[in-house]
């Protein structure tokens, strides 16, 4: 090879290293500004939502996990639907400061005013915050503390009210950009739920 092209080949891979210095620079320095502040953001520009669900449930009490399945419709900023098709039909309706219970297969409907039951509050503002991107509610109710990256996160939730404490002891919300894809509860006594997201192609 002639000096010449020693020479070219030498600044091709100094070009090259730089290149790719600027590249892992450039991504280093967006992981550094992504965090929880940016999570909630990304989340909140999601209006609606609809996804297939299945949830394990695993009971002190008993020697094999509890499964059922169903569909989530989210609809921001404040209206969460759960329905479970299977092992029994049942309807949870989050509607702003309102939880609705429905037991179909019994004829059964009770509607619930947030605000008198303070600890099913906090618990399913853990949810319904996250899915908003309500960071600052979501504060009110939990010590927040967000692991991981962009392409998969990690947010655990830890109630700050002494009476949550005595209920649950942590939610752990896991996901991929603006997705929520699993919400694992562990309840203060140790029993333990995972439910697993699939979105719905709209």
């Amino acid at each position: 090879m002639t000096s010449g092209g020693r020479h070219s080949t030498r600044h091709a891979l100094i070009a090259l290293v730089l290149a790719a210095s600027f590249i892992c620079a450039a991504t280093a320095a967006e992981d550094a500004a992504w965090g929880i502040e940016q999570l909630m953001q990304d989340l909140a520009q999601i209006k609606t939502a609809r996804a297939r669900f299945v949830e394990r449930k695993y009971l002190a009490m008993l020697n094999a996990p509890l499964d059922s399945s169903g569909t989530l419709v989210y609809t921001a900023p404040g209206r969460l639907e759960k329905y479970t098709r299977l092992p029994k039909p049942e309807l949870l309706v989050l509607d702003q400061d309102k939880l609705t219970i429905e037991y179909r297969d019994r004829g059964q409907r009770r509607t619930l005013a947030l605000q008198d039951y303070p600890v099913i509050w906090a618990f399913v503002e853990s949810i319904r915050s996250t899915l908003a991107g309500d960071l600052p509610t979501l504060n009110r109710f939990y010590r927040a503390s967000l692991a991981g990256s962009e392409a998969q996160w990690r947010l655990s939730l830890k109630p700050a009210d002494p009476k949550t404490q005595s209920m649950v002891k942590e939610i752990l919300i896991g996901g991929a950009r603006n997705r929520v894809r699993t919400i694992e509860i562990t309840e203060a006594e140790g029993d333990r739920s995972v439910m697993t997201i699939t979105e719905e192609a709209p």
